[in-house]
């Protein structure tokens, strides 16, 4: 499992024209799964995201957590974080995991952040779109 955060004053996903998540301070969190991933990676990773620290406080350390600033997240599922790059022009992608594993462990990762930071300040983009 792969995620890549990227903290943003705000953020948005448009699909086909149409928005169908936005926020503003908070993360945007680019999601992907291999073939041997499983719910309790998934759990821990939602964890670590949740508490990982990288706002800044009063003193400008990189010290506040996603909760403590109130913010939200963004999570787009991303299967090119597993690609491979090593031979040729064309990358392979044999190393990311087939939908049938990969959207019950999205659903899952999105429903740990939702739990722990509430409905309303988790976005989400559309798996596969």
């Amino acid at each position: 499992m792969k995620v890549w955060v990227q903290r943003v004053n705000e953020a948005s996903v448009t699909i086909e024209g149409e928005c169908v998540a936005s926020i503003g301070k908070g993360y945007l969190v680019l999601f992907s799964v291999t073939h041997d991933d499983t719910e309790a990676m998934s759990d821990k990773l939602a964890q670590r995201l949740v508490k990982l620290r990288i706002f800044e406080d009063e003193n400008g350390k990189t010290n506040r957590s996603i909760v403590d600033v109130n913010g939200s997240i963004i999570v787009v599922s991303q299967f090119t974080l597993y690609a491979d790059t090593k031979h040729g022009n064309r990358p392979g992608f044999s190393a990311a995991a087939r939908p049938e594993l990969a959207i019950p462990l999205y659903e899952r990762f999105v429903a740990d952040i939702s739990a722990a930071l509430g409905l309303e300040r988790v976005g989400t983009g559309c798996f596969g779109a």
